[in-house]
């Protein structure tokens, strides 16, 4: 024991080990304290509210430490009442109960939420202008938070004025281009209508036009738009542009409203109007309704308007027409112009903003996450310090320091910051330090829970498991080699990948392509032990052990076979494949092989059952858990493994199903035929009495000697530190300092322990039966393979016609991409997943742990704005 405890620590077999710090810091240098830790990223804070220590405590810490207090008594007293001012009052506890909008830096955190705002409707109009931000930020000094957010309303102010001036251009150069087509149509329609109205011009009234912005064109549109007294009777007219999805409707009201009496023509717009809000093309028809009487052009108005048609007088003299057209062609011209040259000037300002706003984005996100963390800590009434704390691993102290000591300088502080451990009863977090190559396995069992604190952690196994157990299902070199093509393009181009935006399959994928590295690899090597590729068999390492016998067995598929060479050399001989013993033998090798595997890794869970308990030095897990687990599952299941080795070393014809079901129904029964070595009905007695004690062994003696050690420590035999009735006093309820007593409940300790009991006892059949599942995976994958090469390709490849040939070449590259490389991979994954998550880890690990999450700039992510 005392060999295993000094073998050298793996950096992923346990946590890192944390410790409980707290931080005073003067309010002159907070800020810069927090964005240096925050660049560092190794500091938790917790949301405190605890009471703050007296200069007392204070003082001490200082002679403890080795913090020179100099001069005489006074100036002493004066540096302390510097570093915590209000030495003969507690600190209030400002946090307690109050919401994130009663903090003290809530303004702070306010105005950078308003500076996001702003930076987000920037890039919704680079977006929008079919601009690119830059993605490598434009070298510009350092400014100011204060600098910045005026620099962001100016932008603002002038990105909204800009918007404002094109939305009205647009509008106005929309309705003469509307009025424009108009004329032209409507012209059209009065020509071919042939009219005989003698010098009567029916033109609409100035208010007809829904909009008011023709001042510029009233000269002449005033001299026909007055009604003389020919209006009052004869045909008018009502011509107009409407959206191109509301003409049937539009059309029909009107029919009715005029009981039809009325003329209806029209015609698509020639150009498509562009929407100024969003920007849209929408088509539109242009109409002409003739009519009679002044109620009819009264409802025919109101109806325009509830279709949101827009109606502009035309009138009905060519000439008339042709002045007002190109007078509206000299409007629709400099309009051009100025809407050009308001898009470039535009585009400008949103092109300059472009080269900035990746380092605005950035500055703003972490300055709200300084105040959000300024947020968490503890302010003092008299408003001199601010007190942290959280939680860090022990190698980061130094660098800690480092940088508390850095931002005391930078920020001209006369008072250092105070940082100092504290004791915690509460559990740390959990924190591995994890590469490129172990984040993707250390996230799959944290999917599952994240490990307790100094927990074994399962990733460690994970890494070498998880693939080998995918490629026995999966075993196949022809489909490794595939998938080892994908997971080295991948890794080809992680630069590049790692720098772009990907969406969440494609992130998924990348962030595991070292998972798909080591599954190709040992699909590979799985698949060459299984002798397949693409299900063919290959002579890859010499001649077939066995050949006919006569002429008649050329065809491999007949009893013919004789062994007259030594065995191959390594894996599955070729010549199985397709003979009548395939299946069987395949079945067989299979079915025992995931057995073997199956009792190795739940055995490989007991023992790190057993490395947690001794770390922790909980004598109980190891007397009263590990040893019967161990006893009760090798007497059952590893000695069937134990079987079947022998079985294949000897060549035996024992009947396995028979020894273990008679095992346990006949146990003294002579075994005959099926003995596998000398005294093995002796031997599987014991076995099966050892399995039986284990059972009560792991239920009734943990919980009674728990209630015993219970009593004993409440009777006096065991003393413990008295405590005195203000020792926890000034502790805050949710602080990590306080100790939080829990009753002993011996029913809910003896329930417990027997639900974990028979969960073990039941589990250890039927997870040993869960492991089967690569017996079936591996030979559903196998016959998939055999179908889609006999049935399509080869199928395929017996016709004398290249378009058959290429079509079953299509068919089958299509079914074993589709089918075996990607639905098969799923699947296999996923039972691969079930088998370490439920099979392997519930034998030792608890997963109620928390993850370390330091403040960290680097974790900011765009969905923090």
């Amino acid at each position: 024991m005392e060999y295993i405890d000094n073998l050298p620590t793996m950096d992923l077999m346990r946590s890192e080990q944390m410790t409980y710090v707290q931080l005073i810091i003067p309010v002159e240098s907070a800020h810069r304290a927090v964005s240096y830790l925050g660049q560092l990223g190794l500091l938790q804070f917790r949301d405190i509210s605890c009471s703050c220590q007296t200069i007392r405590y204070i003082e001490s810490y200082c002679h403890g430490s080795g913090i020179a207090l100099l001069g005489d008594r006074i100036d002493q007293e004066r540096t302390l009442t510097t570093i915590y001012t209000g030495h003969s009052q507690a600190m209030h506890h400002l946090n307690d109960g109050k919401s994130p909008f009663q903090r003290t830096f809530v303004n702070q955190v306010k105005r950078c939420a308003e500076m996001s705002r702003k930076l987000r409707f920037f890039k919704e109009q680079i977006h929008k202008a079919g601009l690119l931000p830059s993605p490598h930020p434009a070298s510009q000094p350092d400014i100011e938070l204060e600098e910045l957010e005026i620099q962001l309303a100016e932008h603002e102010h002038e990105l909204i004025e800009m918007n404002s001036n094109t939305e009205k251009l647009q509008q106005t150069y929309n309705e003469l281009l509307e009025f424009r087509m108009v004329l032209q149509k409507s012209g059209d329609f009065l020509i071919s209508s042939g009219s005989q109205i003698d010098g009567q011009e029916t033109e609409l009234d100035e208010n007809v036009h829904i909009n008011n912005n023709y001042a510029d064109t009233a000269s002449l549109l005033e001299q026909d738009s007055r009604p003389g007294p020919s209006n009052q009777s004869g045909v008018r007219f009502i011509s107009g542009i409407i959206s191109k999805s509301q003409v049937m409707r539009f059309e029909r009201m009107v029919f009715r409203t005029t009981r039809g009496n009325m003329l209806f023509n029209q015609a698509p717009a020639d150009d498509q109007i562009i929407d100024p809000s969003s920007h849209d093309t929408v088509e539109k028809t242009i109409f002409v309704v003739f009519f009679s009487g002044e109620q009819a052009r009264t409802k025919i108005l109101k109806i325009c308007d509830a279709f949101g048609a827009n109606c502009y007088p035309v009138p009905e003299d060519a000439t008339k027409r042709r002045q007002i057209t190109r007078e509206v062609l000299s409007r629709l011209a400099e309009l051009e112009t100025t809407l050009e040259a308001g898009l470039r000037h535009q585009q400008k300002a949103l092109t300059s903003i472009g080269f900035h706003i990746t380092k605005w984005l950035n500055m703003v996100r972490r300055e709200k996450s300084v105040y959000d963390t300024l947020n968490m800590l503890n302010f003092d009434v008299t408003k001199k310090c601010l007190v942290g704390e959280g939680w860090c691993p022990i190698f980061a102290k130094l660098k800690i320091q480092e940088a508390l000591q850095r931002a005391t300088f930078d920020s001209n502080s006369q008072v250092g910051i105070i940082f100092h451990v504290m004791d915690s009863i509460e559990l740390p977090p959990t924190y591995f330090r994890t590469n490129h190559f172990t984040k993707a396995y250390q996230e799959i069992v944290d999917a599952y829970g994240v490990a307790k604190y100094q927990e074994a952690n399962p990733a460690v196994y994970t890494i070498i498991t998880f693939p080998f157990l995918f490629a026995v299902m999966f075993g196949d070199w022809g489909h490794g080699i595939c998938l080892l093509f994908g997971a080295l393009f991948l890794k080809a181009r992680e630069k590049k990948l790692s720098s772009q935006k990907l969406g969440s399959f494609m992130e998924m994928l990348f962030g595991g392509r070292y998972v798909l590295l080591l599954m190709s690899i040992f699909s590979i090597y799985c698949g060459v032990i299984y002798n397949e590729f693409f299900s063919i068999p290959f002579h890859i390492f010499g001649h077939s052990a066995y050949g006919c016998r006569d002429a008649t067995c050329s065809d491999a598929s007949s009893i013919g076979l004789v062994k007259y060479r030594d065995a191959y050399p390594f894996g599955v001989d070729p010549s199985w494949r397709g003979s009548r013993s395939e299946l069987p033998f395949l079945n067989s090798l299979k079915m025992k092989m995931s057995i073997l595997f199956g009792v190795a890794h739940m055995n490989l869970g007991i023992i790190l059952s057993y490395f947690n308990a001794r770390y922790f030095s909980n004598s109980l897990d190891i007397k009263y858990q590990f040893v019967p687990q161990m006893i009760f599952l090798n007497s059952l299941f590893g000695y069937l493994s134990l079987l079947i080795i022998i079985k294949w070393c000897t060549g035996s014809q024992a009947d396995l199903y028979h020894v273990m079901i008679y095992m346990f129904l006949s146990p003294f029964e002579d075994l005959g035929e099926n003995q596998l070595f000398w005294g093995q009905g002796v031997i599987q007695v014991i076995l099966l009495l050892l399995a039986i004690i284990a059972v009560p062994w792991m239920l009734f003696p943990k919980p009674f000697i728990l209630r015993r050690l219970h009593t004993e420590r409440f009777q006096g035999r065991t003393y413990g530190i008295l405590g005195t009735s203000d020792m926890h006093t000034d502790e805050e309820p949710d602080s990590a300092r306080q100790p939080h007593h829990e009753e002993f409940n011996f029913t809910e300790v003896f329930v417990h322990q027997m639900i974990h009991s028979i969960e073990f006892v039941l589990g250890a059949v039927s997870n040993t039966a869960s492991y089967l599942r690569l017996w079936a995976l591996s030979l559903a994958h196998s016959e998939l393979s055999t179908v889609f090469y006999e049935k399509v390709l080869l199928l395929a490849w017996g016709y004398n016609n290249i378009i058959i040939r290429l079509v079953g070449l299509a068919v089958f590259a299509f079914a074993t991409a589709f089918v075996l490389l990607m639905m098969e991979t799923l699947s296999a994954l996923l039972h691969s997943l079930r088998l370490h998550w439920v099979e392997f880890q519930n034998k030792f690990f608890d997963g109620d742990g928390y993850k370390f999450r330091p403040f960290s700039f680097a974790a900011l992510g765009d969905d923090d704005d």
